[in-house]
């Protein structure tokens, strides 16, 4: 299968198109297809060194796919199911295993590509706006960096919940793009 691997830290030159063999199931894994893969900066820190990993590593933390193998052990999942996941390594990659736990089965009329790209963002809104604060009707809520992922989602969730939102933005773009979020989100809350 193909992979982008690093072998050693660096800039964007150390990133290597590479062969490597398909990596086999254990128990409580699965072996999942690869359709889409989250980008992040945490995966240019691995990259670039700020952060150490035992190497050759294939990066990328967060995946969406479909279940092509499973390993031994009782399963919630079957091959054919769409899942996506976060935590460990090797999206970058056509196929990963990826323990049982970490997979979330995506609901229908949200494809891979959306759902790997917000897995992230998404658990960490959720966890801001349900459980580090649960956020009640009527509360008003600030959200910072309102323009970007984890911020639209956030947003989103809070009106959902009932609450007032203001947000902060760090351009003068910014507040255009959230205007149009807004008109979005409006029906919700």
């Amino acid at each position: 299968m193909k992979a982008i691997q690093i072998v050693t830290a660096g800039s964007t030159e150390v990133l290597a198109v590479v062969d490597v063999p398909i990596p086999v199931p254990r128990l409580g894994e699965a072996l999942v297809q690869i359709d889409s893969s989250g980008v992040n900066f945490i995966d240019i820190y691995y990259r670039e060194g700020r952060y150490p990993a035992p190497l050759p590593l294939v990066l990328g933390q967060e995946g969406g796919g479909t279940i092509v193998d499973i390993g031994p052990g009782k399963t919630g999942f079957k091959r054919g199911d769409r899942v996506v996941w976060r935590g460990g390594f090797g999206t970058y990659a056509e196929f990963a295993v990826v323990p049982m736990e970490r997979l979330l089965a995506i609901p229908e009329g949200i494809t891979l590509e959306e759902a790997a790209a917000s897995i992230t963002q998404g658990l960490t809104a959720h966890y801001l706006t349900h459980s580090a604060y649960p956020i009640q009707p009527d509360d008003t809520v600030l959200i910072h960096a309102g323009a970007g992922g984890t911020g639209l989602l956030a947003i989103q969730m809070a009106k959902a919940l009932g609450a007032r939102v203001l947000t902060t933005v760090s351009t003068e773009q910014a507040p255009t793009r959230s205007s149009c979020i807004r008109k979005r989100i409006s029906p919700i809350g």
